[in-house]
């Protein structure tokens, strides 16, 4: 029988600054109700200067290791936007700082999809038997890429780490991923855009970077093609796993926007209540912020060993995803 892959371990990093839509009201010309009403979010964790994408990502694998109870894995894979530098990828040195030096490691882009990409692909090599365990990470640090005079960016977005192990196992135990779903499409490659400092862009010679540097979002396009491509995405993962919308006892949603969340939760259906949600504490994490939203949700009790956890995602590209899995009986740990 094909090994399935299985969830066995869940961590997490958070920077300890907490901006609040206050603190922000005190810089830019906006305030908590202008922000609270639009996106959801009151508040978000911010890195301090010196603290990296790497930092982070080394503290919640160490978590996630700990919470798995065992701290070998066969390959790393790091999803991230915000590496901590344009070359070499990051996640060979988060493996050597968390003693795992010689395994396979790289970095994954796929923007806020990045984590459901990383874990299609961790399941693909644990079900054609070249690993047995695999470090899968989100990791994010957005406030070094936004505009420091621009409300609406800056609002949404917050730093942070979610990581979790699998390992090889059976499709009937808990915690085994069913089934995962991915899209993209290149026509909406400047809804979500960093312009400056790639190969098309690059920053001239001797100049300080300018605007070009900074993370710009067509906010309307997105909210419209986020949710249809995560809703019909979920149904298509919820239908690989044999289920129907009102079998998911959790969708983890990609954290995104409120509006956005309580949309796709319509679309398939389900009463909000059925949907795990952090925003309001932590905005949009990025590639975090599904690993952060299930650490969350499991911590709380919300999820339970056996629950039908259904996640989703929509991020620059444009990449869209989702993925049917069982919650296994784990406990989220902090690194």
């Amino acid at each position: 029988m094909q090994p399935a892959p299985v969830i066995c371990g869940i961590g997490t990093s958070l920077p300890s600054r907490v901006v609040t839509n206050d603190d922000l009201a005190a810089e830019l010309d906006t305030s908590d109700e202008w922000i609270s009403t639009r996106t959801g979010i009151r508040e978000r964790r911010i890195a301090d200067p010196g603290t990296a994408t790497g930092d982070l990502a080394r503290a919640a694998g160490e978590g996630a290791l700990k919470s798995a109870g065992d701290a070998s894995v066969d390959m790393v894979v790091l999803a991230t936007t915000t590496p901590d530098h344009r070359c070499p990828a990051t996640a060979p040195d988060v493996a050597q700082r968390l003693g795992l030096t010689g395994v396979p490691a790289w970095d994954l882009s796929a923007v806020c999809s990045g984590f459901l990409y990383g874990l299609a692909c961790a399941s693909s090599f644990i079900r054609a038997g070249t690993a047995e365990r695999v470090l899968l990470i989100g990791a994010d640090t957005y406030s070094t890429i936004l505009d420091p005079n621009d409300r609406a960016t800056r609002a949404i977005f917050g730093d942070g780490a979610g990581a979790v192990v699998l390992r090889a196992g059976s499709p009937a135990e808990d915690g085994a991923v069913s089934s995962v779903n991915l899209g993209s499409d290149g026509t909406l490659r400047d809804a979500i855009l960093v312009a400056g400092g790639g190969s098309r862009s690059p920053f001239p010679p001797g100049e300080v970077p300018g605007e070009g540097r900074y993370f710009t979002m067509r906010g309307k396009t997105v909210f419209r093609h986020a949710v249809d491509r995560m809703s019909e995405a979920s149904r298509t993962a919820a239908e690989s796993a044999g289920w129907d919308p009102s079998d998911i006892d959790c969708l983890v949603p990609h954290q995104a926007n409120a509006r956005i969340i309580q949309a796709v939760a319509d679309r398939l259906g389900l009463p909000v209540e059925r949907c795990a949600s952090n925003i309001e504490r932590l905005g949009n994490t990025a590639a975090a912020s599904i690993p952060l939203a299930l650490a969350d949700a499991a911590g709380s009790g919300r999820l339970r060993a056996g629950d039908r956890v259904l996640l989703t995602a929509f991020g620059g590209g444009a990449t869209w995803g989702a993925a049917a899995l069982t919650w296994p009986d784990v406990t989220p740990m902090a690194g």
